[in-house]
């Protein structure tokens, strides 16, 4: 893999004077999954995916299941048994372009892997992805919680809100956060799904329409960002892991140098600012519940 970053990751790499650095950590990315990889994946219950729509907008949406419902069947190829809530657009995004970002993610150890590739559909159970790049990242920022399986005899019947602005209790919701997740997407790399967190708190909702998060020192290749500055069409996915229940945001990001606004906020390098295009509100999701344990002891304070 000649070519590891496109040029809008080179812009934020260089303009962030980290691009020896960054040289250095992306020979760590290849496309085929290790044997240590295969074993993390058919241990997890979930996994965030990231596709387009037809309209080129950017959606994260959120699949769980019993250990082994992911598994790498080969060193390129992942098998995905669950389907989305009725009114995710995940299905309907894949049967118009096959791009996927994938992050699989251990909240209760801070492991993760992100994936990318190409995705097909397999009727009535999920779906197979031929990677592209595979890679891990570091556990700064994740919050410790512990998988729960929600004990409740009455069965899951999602029921999906879609709207174009934010009403105020997810304002509020998203106000309370430590964790989201974000797709992007470039031409030439593809989708990419990653974890964003801190203490609560660190999302802003500005009003109905805007949300502002910093971005805090990472690992310097600049995935998310550097797709931003090519493509500002982002998806955001904000779990509440007590009740299951989801909130699916698609709009555009822009990147904030300005020192004197950057200054303010502790512990940023930048901000983001998110204006909403759609939103999709889903309860039970899944049945799955998850206890906080402890903040990352890297969150700002």
């Amino acid at each position: 893999m000649e070519d590891i970053f496109h040029a809008g990751e080179l812009a934020m790499q260089t303009r962030a004077g980290v691009q020896e650095a960054a040289s250095r950590i992306g020979k760590g990315i290849g496309a085929e999954i290790t044997p240590a990889r295969k074993n993390f994946l058919r241990e997890q219950r979930m996994v965030i995916v990231g596709s387009i729509d037809g309209q080129g907008r950017g959606w994260a949406s959120l699949l769980t299941g019993k250990a082994g419902f992911m598994q790498a069947v080969d060193a390129r190829t992942i098998q995905i048994v669950a389907t989305p809530a009725p009114g995710d657009p995940l299905n309907e995004n894949l049967r118009t372009r096959g791009e996927v970002g994938l992050l699989a993610i251990n909240l209760a150890t801070r492991q993760r892997i992100r994936m990318n590739g190409t995705a097909i559909l397999r009727p009535e159970s999920g779906l197979n992805v031929h990677t592209q790049q595979v890679y891990g990242n570091c556990p700064r920022y994740i919050q410790v919680r512990q998988v729960e399986e929600d004990t409740s005899p009455v069965p899951l019947s999602p029921k999906s809100t879609p709207s174009v602005i934010l009403s105020e209790e997810q304002q509020g919701w998203i106000a309370r956060a430590d964790t989201f997740f974000i797709t992007s997407f470039h031409a030439e790399s593809g989708a990419d799904t990653s974890h964003r967190g801190g203490n609560p708190g660190f999302v802003r909702s500005v009003d109905g329409n805007t949300l502002l998060w910093p971005d805090y020192n990472g690992n310097g290749m600049f995935q998310t960002l550097g797709n931003i500055v090519a493509n500002p069409n982002v998806g955001l996915l904000f779990i509440d892991f007590a009740y299951g229940r989801t909130l699916q945001l698609t709009g555009q990001a822009r990147i904030i140098w300005e020192a004197e606004l950057v200054e303010q906020v502790v512990g940023a390098e930048r901000l983001v600012e998110f204006h909403l295009g759609r939103a999709i509100e889903t309860s039970d999701v899944t049945s799955l519940r998850w206890r906080l344990m402890e903040y990352s002891p890297h969150n700002p304070a």
